[in-house]
């Protein structure tokens, strides 16, 4: 629990679809094909605050497929962009809740077990050290660059693109005003063993990050 590295307890092997996925892909000579009309009067298709919107829906589809209640805040003010809550494991707490911050990148910083994200360090702080009342994780979303691969709809299935990751620093200390040397980022090394799935979120309700925090 005290690995940064790591993020807490073991799961699966990573493997190389993520590289593949991201590896940059060759083009022969065609003629560009125009954006559907909804797409080139849409404003913000593609920026920065539409893959942020992207990614926090991401998070939320997925807690709501795992059976969690989610709740968004209206201001994020501390951080916070998901409260995911449930009703508790038998012989466990009744109705604990977890907190998330969601980030969504199209350029990845690829290793073999574990992803490099430049976080600033406001965000950083906001999540490092155990004065908390409930615990609360980094969400980072990998999503294509093209905005138009990032869903893909048939009669049988929505599928969306690509994955998302969990981290936890309540074992990492807030940064103080004077130690980042003049950087406004702080770089944190998300596992990719640490994949976001059903199975995954109910397992961040473990007592383990509520006694990091003092509510065990």
């Amino acid at each position: 629990m005290t690995d940064s590295t790591t993020g807490g307890i073991p799961h699966q092997q990573p493997n190389d679809l993520l590289k593949r996925l991201f590896a940059p892909k060759s083009t022969g000579p065609s003629s560009p094909v125009p954006a559907p009309a909804w797409v080139q009067g849409s404003h913000g298709f593609g920026d920065n605050g539409h893959r942020g919107a992207f990614g926090e829906e991401f998070i939320r589809m997925l807690a709501t497929a795992a059976n969690l209640d989610v709740t968004r805040k209206e201001r994020d003010r501390v951080g916070v962009d998901w409260q995911l809550g449930y009703a508790g494991r038998r012989g466990t707490r009744k109705y604990p809740a977890i907190e998330a911050q969601v980030k969504c990148t199209a350029s990845p910083d690829l290793h073999e077990d574990h992803i490099r994200y430049p976080l600033k360090v406001k965000n950083y702080n906001q999540l490092a050290g155990t004065d908390y009342e409930m615990p609360r994780f980094l969400f980072l979303v990998l999503a294509p660059v093209d905005p138009h691969a990032w869903s893909h709809v048939t009669e049988e299935r929505l599928r969306l693109s690509h994955a998302a990751y969990w981290l936890c620093l309540h074992d990492q200390e807030p940064l103080a005003p004077d130690s980042t040397s003049g950087s406004s980022t702080r770089t944190v090394y998300v596992p990719r063993a640490n994949l976001l799935t059903a199975d995954s979120l109910h397992d961040l309700f473990a007592e383990d990050y509520r006694e990091l925090v003092g509510v065990g």
